[in-house]
């Protein structure tokens, strides 16, 4: 293998890399949502996160929603959403987000959320009932669900898995080595195992890992070959972007080339699907992931 160039951060000005810069959203088709979006108060993380890829993924009719309220019981430190005593359930939730979908015309719909611990079921009943809200409403639609583990309570898992999404995603986030750090309350086998259960119930399998975060290649070449022993079909590598100076520093500025390696032996090694850029995020071209089991 030829090792390609990372930037350490230390060696670096304060302003990120030439290859992370964004170009403002335009097109037809992103007026129109953003239209719709403005109007009717609609909700997408899209927005509320900033994403880099926003006006790519609404232009090709794709948008990201996020359910089970906007306060996680976690405190994973890559992440900016808030940590704390989410509110109670709001059961008219799936119908809400339903409604939104229909009315922004989504083609392609991804639906998130936070870590719901402090619920029994996990949140899985919302996740369910928001799935078959959106197949009522907008039948046309497809689905694509990035879901929690669950703790590692599988029913919970496998309530969601019966409504069959077309795609379901649950994120890996990091390498083995970096898991404890990182994602404090989660585990990097139990990520696994539900990957592995999402695959053996014949839907299409996806995962995502950050870059940068001080792992190393030989690391992620690992978790390549873990996600494909658990029997991922997809695979998402993006740049790590600190939210705030309290979360997780960026050790390393991942350079293209390095991305378009790991595209290479991904595919090389056996996913049907690998996205791998600097602004690359989860959802990233979702839409495309829709391949013939």
């Amino acid at each position: 293998m030829i090792e390609l160039p990372v930037v350490p951060v230390s060696n670096q000005p304060q302003r990120k890399p030439d290859w992370l810069r964004v170009r403002l959203p335009v097109g037809k088709e992103y007026a129109h949502v953003r239209g719709l979006v403005d109007e009717h108060k609609l909700h997408t993380i899209c927005e509320s996160g900033n994403c880099p890829n926003m006006g790519e993924c609404w232009g090709a009719g794709t948008a990201t929603f996020m359910i089970l309220g906007n306060i996680c019981t976690r405190s994973c430190s890559f992440c900016a959403v808030a940590t704390g005593r989410p509110l109670a359930v709001d059961k008219d939730e799936p119908n809400r987000v339903a409604n939104s979908v229909k009315l922004m015309q989504v083609k392609h719909c991804v639906i998130t959320s936070v870590d719901r611990d402090d619920l029994k079921d996990g949140g899985s009943i919302i996740w369910a009932e928001t799935i078959n809200a959106i197949r009522r409403e907008s039948p046309e639609t497809t689905l694509e669900t990035l879901l929690p583990d669950f703790r590692g309570i599988w029913p919970n898992l496998e309530r969601v898995l019966e409504t069959r999404p077309e795609v379901v995603s649950h994120n890996l986030e990091t390498v083995r080595r970096l898991t404890k750090e990182v994602r404090i309350q989660a585990k990097y086998d139990r990520s696994l195992e539900a990957l592995r259960i999402t695959s053996n119930a014949g839907v299409r399998t996806k995962s995502g890992i950050m870059l940068g975060l001080g792992e190393r290649e030989e690391d992620v070449l690992e978790a390549m070959d873990d996600l494909l022993d658990a029997g991922v079909h997809i695979l998402t590598l993006g740049q790590y972007l600190q939210p705030t100076r309290n979360h997780h520093p960026v050790v390393d500025w991942i350079h293209p080339d390095q991305f378009a390696s790991y595209k290479e032996w991904g595919l090389q090694k056996g996913f049907r699907y690998v996205e791998s850029g600097p602004l690359v995020r989860s959802s990233y071209h979702a839409e495309k992931h829709l391949f013939e089991m």
